[in-house]
């Protein structure tokens, strides 16, 4: 057990055994209140269900296939909406970043959308597109796309201009450091705006199911929620949780498994 000192110190480690000490200890301190809660009587579980009955609501949902059918409907949204985003705006944002002519012509139009609700535009792209799957994915884009664009020319315009000049000493052309210099160093930056902005695709996406899809599981979370049925509501919000969490890691993974360079390995 290290000194308190040394665990309060900003930006230090801790020792591994720890960490997982301090999440579990999180992790089941929430479960412990939620059984207190619900199996305790006090909160009716017409609002809080109990851990059981979420287990039996889950297992009802899964036998059947509903569950994998929503929640399969959901990645499938999620992940093309993401994609599309990321293809078009990683690439778009390093140019915005690092060229002031691109900064000139593009900030000003993604300035201004990216401070526009996108739930408020839903009623514009079920008029446009209608309420089938490029609807969800038209919101995943609009939702994620902007923000990317601004985050990456945040971390493209953050690279060390003395980086360049290094690589100028040592005989690179100009056309050289995009590819060679500034894409590598800022693609530590671009894994964690990418991370962070899947996080938002994912509350985005129970946005537009809800009000414009047939199935997924903010879908789901609806139609339980007309039928009072608060069990199906958890099941929905601890899958979409665990999905998050999934694609959480695999960015972390990718980050180290990818990225040797990055300062953060």
């Amino acid at each position: 057990m290290p000194p308190l000192r040394d665990v309060l110190t900003p930006k230090e480690g801790i020792p591994g055994p720890l960490y997982v000490t301090a999440s579990a200890v999180t992790v089941v301190g929430t479960l412990l209140l939620w059984c207190v809660l619900s199996y305790g009587g006090l909160v009716q579980t017409l609002f809080l269900p109990t851990p059981t009955q979420v287990l039996q609501a889950a297992v009802e949902l899964g036998a059947d296939g509903t569950l994998l059918t929503h929640a399969t409907a959901s990645v499938a949204v999620i992940l093309t909406g993401f994609l599309l985003a990321s293809v078009l705006a990683v690439p778009l944002g390093i140019l915005v970043g690092s060229f002031k002519i691109a900064e000139a012509l593009v900030e000003p139009i993604v300035g201004f959308v990216r401070y526009l609700p996108v739930s408020a535009m839903i009623p514009l792209i079920i008029l446009w597109v209608g309420i089938d799957f490029e609807s969800r994915v038209t919101v995943i884009f609009i939702g994620t796309f902007f923000q990317q664009v601004i985050l990456v020319a945040d971390v493209s315009g953050n690279v060390s201009k003395d980086l360049l000049e290094v690589s100028y000493t040592l005989g690179a052309r100009p056309r050289h450091v995009l590819p060679r210099v500034l894409v590598p160093a800022t693609l530590p930056g671009v894994m964690d705006t990418l991370r962070i902005t899947m996080g938002w695709a994912w509350t985005y996406l129970v946005v537009a199911e809800l009000v414009a899809a047939n199935k997924g599981l903010g879908y789901l979370i609806l139609n339980s929620q007309r039928g009072l049925f608060t069990d199906r509501i958890f099941v929905g919000i601890l899958v979409i949780g665990l999905l998050g969490l999934a694609t959480d890691a695999l960015f972390k993974w990718g980050h180290r498994a990818l990225l040797p360079w990055s300062p953060r390995v």
